[in-house]
């Protein structure tokens, strides 16, 4: 009697404080966020303890039952924790006087440890233990019990809960489980990192067997299935016996960092990382390889060009080239970017031998082989100015990919690459939904995770432009109006700013269009001026270029800071007639449950349930999106744009076989040069410039530079997606103008002075009105006339390489106009 008393007084005193265990009936334990492709295959996942959560339904019998074999095989029939049990762990440490102390824990406390109390093997923690043990037996279920137990336990190799395990160690599906492998999970409990199947084979593999013999001898397994399974060998992901599941994704790029990024500002940090979201991002992964390799060719083609080699900058020590497989160790765990595929995959590898006329290398993961002898021949640095013994260094770690015959795909040899110092960004969506399809934020993720895309704020430079002539053409302008073209002197407190054409030419009045078309930095100004910078900010910020532009002048050239992103968002409003898009990575969000937590498209599908529409067209979706453009002016400007690429500064660099429009833009010293552009479906935007800005050189222009990145993604592209006419909107009709003059012209007129310009119903176009913006123009000043070539001389420079060049401009007689 008294003995009871004092057990009770004791389980009284430690029942008091302790943690509330109702609180486990609504925990949710952290969860691996996974990312899938639009066509639904996983891409990426992120987790701090990878663990996916699977409820006690979806669990197998067989985990279940070796579970309970290995850890607690009374678990259905106690109360929370076994008498028994106890009392012989208690005997054990007696009799081995502390030496040989071993836990009794049963699964309903196991959890109790892991979730409300420390892991110590203190008397008080036990005692604790088992209170809240009877308690949380009275308050959930044994399946609820076993879930939170199977999906919390840490099996090592940072995998957390029985899922999780079974794809780290066997990559299956707890459905795909031998009974063998469901053993060597329930091994995993007693002490992860002693049970490691590689390093604690043998350890393992007898703890394993116990757990079938357990199985057997509580009836789960039969005979012949234990003695089958007891003589299988122990096989693992680590031992080299099944492919890792990681192998099945894909590198981790810009496009799903991006949508970390952005989901980890919406959602929380810790919780994306532990809430276990199945997100469905807008991802084409064909495209992404397109803009990928797209933006890579181009920036290594420049790279080359300047004939400098840079290498990784990681030198391998003396001691590592000893023999095969100390280089090997050596340079496999060089920091090195391994995800570039441009032209096949590029290898990192390690200088072994130089001599005058090859270098032999060490290859990562590619063994010596007779047919593709692991050497770099002279003839492969041509494009460097010094020889083998000049460049590189023994223990040098370079980048080497295989050169293969373009028709046979024969090896031809082994050649030597780099990471360009240049780098760049690329971005293209949907221009109705603002889907993102494709983004390749630099040229390696891994080399760097900055996203050129998305984070680097660089100047547009005249891509802007098509704002300050949208300000223009709602506010009452048409293409036609005339604008002077002539030289402007602005005095800044900084001092006299003289803009100037890239031409380095001045055209007197020319309609608006071919000042677009033509990309007239001073008819630019001039209609900025004129507009007003407050209408010209106003557009900038509603079309989400800007949140905050600077009303400067010199602004309406493009030298305020944006990002790729916002431009071709912005872009994708011209496209679609005006109607406000949202840029996004991502489709839905779905938390752990299934239930969708955000979702971009908002517009109603009308017809999506009625199965009497005809198989000739889509539903009806109606869009409430809003309206940030009259569409005339919209299609004013695209058309205007289109004339671009027919016949202005990215004419020969775009050749596509649907109408295409869009604007090149190249800053001063040509620091940085974008292209960015667009068909009737799908806006896509480059721009190229190093980190820390500097120029590009003479002949860097954003059509000689950007523009074959877009042509060759937007060919692949239209292939998939179609493409056609830009839609013209009702309410307008169209005139023929003489696109040198603005000149109406008859309507039966011909010849490539003629265009056709969309002019408003009701509203009368005024022919022969010129904008100064408040600038006088000289009546001496040379003009270029009509008829001569705009094309600039491409001329030798004293190092020999070539270049392009305008003729130099004469200023004539000119007024300020008295601004500033």
């Amino acid at each position: 009697m008294l003995i009871a008393l004092s057990i009770a007084a004791v389980f009284h005193i430690y029942g008091q404080d302790l943690p509330s265990h109702e609180r486990l009936a609504n925990y949710t334990p952290p969860t691996i966020s996974r990312i899938y492709s639009s066509e639904g295959r996983i891409i990426d996942e992120f987790s701090r303890e990878r663990r996916l959560f699977t409820p006690a339904d979806d669990i197998p019998d067989l985990v279940k039952q070796a579970f309970i074999s290995a850890e607690d095989k009374n678990f259905y029939s106690h109360g929370g924790y076994d008498a028994r049990g106890i009392a012989a762990a208690i005997f054990e440490a007696v009799r081995s006087r502390g030496e040989n102390v071993r836990g009794a824990s049963t699964i309903t406390q196991q959890v109790m440890k892991n979730f409300l109390l420390s892991g110590d093997r203190r008397i008080e923690r036990k005692i604790k233990e088992i209170i809240l043990a009877t308690r949380i037996e009275e308050t959930l279920t044994k399946e609820k019990i076993l879930e939170l137990y199977l999906n919390e336990i840490f099996l090592g190799q940072n995998s957390y809960g029985v899922t999780a395990a079974a794809q780290t160690y066997f990559n299956k599906s707890l459905r795909e489980l031998a009974p063998h492998e469901a053993a060597m999970l329930a091994s995993m409990p007693k002490a992860p990192s002693d049970y490691h199947p590689v390093r604690n084979r043998d350890r393992l593999l007898q703890r394993r067997d116990f757990v079938l013999e357990e199985m057997f001898e509580n009836g789960f397994i039969n005979q012949s299935t234990y003695e089958a399974e007891i003589a299988q060998p122990l096989r693992s992901v680590q031992n080299g016996d099944f492919t890792r599941f990681s192998v099945g994704l894909p590198p981790r790029d810009y496009f799903t960092d991006e949508i970390r990024r952005q989901l980890s500002q919406d959602f929380g940090e810790g919780e994306f990382f532990s809430g276990g979201f199945s997100v469905r991002a807008t991802i084409d992964p064909e495209m992404q390889e397109e803009a990928a390799e797209g933006l890579r060719r181009q920036l290594e083609k420049y790279d080359r060009d300047r004939g400098r080699w840079r290498g990784t900058g990681v030198v391998l020590p003396e001691e590592a080239l000893t023999n095969e497989e100390t280089w090997r160790k050596a340079l496999s765990e060089a920091r090195v970017p391994r995800d570039i595929t441009l032209d096949g995959e590029w290898h990192p590898a390690v200088v072994l031998e130089i001599e005058a006329q090859q270098m032999r290398l060490g290859i990562d993961g590619v063994d010596a082989d007779e047919n593709a002898p692991h050497v770099v021949p002279r003839s492969d640095i041509a494009w460097l100015p010094g020889d083998f013994f000049e460049t590189f260094k023994r223990g040098e770690v370079v980048l080497v990919r295989k050169m293969v015959d373009d028709d046979s795909g024969a090896f031809l040899r082994w050649t030597l690459r780099q990471v360009p110092e240049v780098q760049g960004g690329f971005v293209a969506m949907d221009v109705n939904t603002g889907r993102v399809l494709a983004m390749q934020g630099g040229f390696s993720y891994e080399h760097s995770v900055f996203n050129r895309t998305t984070q680097a704020k660089r100047q547009p430079g005249s891509s802007f432009k098509p704002f300050v002539f949208a300000a223009a053409l709602d506010s009452g302008y048409s293409p036609a109006t005339i604008v002077i073209d002539a030289p402007i002197e602005i005095d800044t407190p900084q001092g006299i700013w003289r803009p100037r054409n890239s031409s380095n030419k001045f055209y007197g009045p020319t309609p608006l269009r071919t000042g677009i078309e033509q990309s007239r930095n001073l008819m630019t100004i001039r209609l900025a001026q004129e507009v007003g910078m407050d209408v010209v900010a106003d557009y900038a910020e509603r079309f989400g270029v800007y949140d905050d532009m600077g009303r400067f002048l010199a602004n309406s050239l493009g030298s305020e800071e944006t990002t790729l992103y916002n431009m071709v968002a912005a872009y994708a409003m011209f496209a679609n007639g005006g109607e406000r898009v949202r840029p996004t990575l991502v489709d839905r969000v779905q938390d752990r449950y299934g239930k969708t937590v955000y979702a971009h498209d908002p517009r109603d599908c009308v017809e999506c349930d009625d199965p009497n529409i005809p198989s000739t067209r889509g539903p009806l979706i109606v869009s409430d999106r809003e309206r940030v453009m009259d569409p005339i002016t919209a299609y004013q400007l695209t058309s205007m744009m289109k004339g671009v690429v027919d016949r202005g500064t990215a004419r020969g660099a775009i050749d596509l076989p649907v109408p295409v429009a869009g604007k090149t833009g190249t800053t001063n010293d040509a620091r940085d040069v974008w292209f960015v552009g667009f068909t009737s479906n799908i806006v896509a935007g480059c721009y190229i410039g190093y980190d820390q800005p500097r120029g590009l050189g003479r002949g860097a222009y954003g059509s000689s530079m950007c523009g074959p990145v877009f042509q060759d993604f937007m060919q692949e592209a239209i292939k998939k997606y179609g493409g056609g006419p830009f839609k013209v909107p009702p309410g307008g009709q169209f005139l023929k103008i003489d696109r040198f003059t603005g000149a109406r012209l008859r309507d039966d007129a011909e010849g490539d002075y003629v265009v056709a310009e969309y002019f408003r119903d009701g509203e009368e176009p005024v022919f022969g009105f010129s904008v100064t913006g408040g600038f006088a123009m000289g009546n001496d000043l040379e003009l270029f006339e009509r008829g001569e070539s705009e094309e600039v001389k491409e001329v030798t420079t004293s190092t020999g390489e070539k270049a392009t060049v305008g003729g130099k401009a004469s200023f004539g007689s000119m007024s300020s106009g008295g601004l500033y």
